[in-house]
């Protein structure tokens, strides 16, 4: 899973990304034009978003996010301890509340707790669509029953095609998403991977579920 961090303590920020790397994999930005840019992406299962930020601040992300229907979850981070803004923050359009200083433990907690209510997160990390189960612990595919053997790239744009089935995606999206802003490679590298994965899902019929959006990107969808 991908989260974005924007958080302008870059002490605060590296420690965040500490705990957290060991999970997920991590974008940060340390101003809030940075992080509106890359909330804007839209390749996120969530964001950890400070309030006070330099540019824009956390409450104008989270309005700007969902006035574009961006519905990534954000975890709101705050030195604020008031009713007043906590109402705010959710009243524009944000998930959850942590204020600082906060235990490692309870913002792992509620980072999981709020990927599960987003449906990114289930109880046991099982990804279903159709007959085909990412067994997310172990990385395990299964499709009608059989087990197959993917790479780690193509499991991971399995993944983000199922937890966006029925949604357009760009190549950009993938892109970012999958092999992220730092990649040596090109975006041709989505088409390839896109073509390797219906091969390995040809045998049961599910390659035609991949369909291509011309000039746009792709599409996970029920033939």
């Amino acid at each position: 899973m991908r989260l974005l961090i924007v958080e302008d303590n870059v002490d605060l920020l590296q420690s965040i990304i500490q705990i957290l790397n060991d999970e997920f994999t991590v974008d940060s930005a340390t101003n809030g034009e940075e992080g509106l840019f890359l909330a804007r992406q839209n390749i996120y299962d969530a964001i950890i978003l400070d309030v006070m930020l330099p540019e824009i601040d956390g409450f104008a992300i989270v309005q700007k996010m969902r006035a574009e229907e961006i519905q990534t979850p954000v975890l709101f981070l705050t030195a604020k301890d008031s009713l007043q803004d906590r109402v705010k923050g959710l009243d524009f359009g944000g998930d959850d509340y942590l204020v600082k200083p906060f235990q490692a433990a309870e913002l792992k907690a509620r980072l999981r707790a709020l990927l599960r209510r987003s449906g990114s997160l289930t109880t046991n990390q099982t990804l279903r669509y159709r007959g085909i189960e990412l067994l997310g612990k172990e990385k395990d595919i299964k499709v009608d029953d059989h087990f197959i053997r993917l790479t780690a790239k193509q499991y991971e744009l399995l993944e983000y095609l199922i937890n966006n089935k029925g949604t357009i995606l760009t190549k950009e999206q993938i892109y970012d998403r999958v092999w992220g802003f730092d990649s040596d490679t090109t975006i041709a590298i989505v088409e390839v991977f896109i073509h390797h994965l219906r091969k390995k899902l040809e045998p049961f019929g599910y390659h035609t579920d991949i369909k291509t959006i011309r000039g746009v990107g792709y599409m996970l969808a029920e033939s």
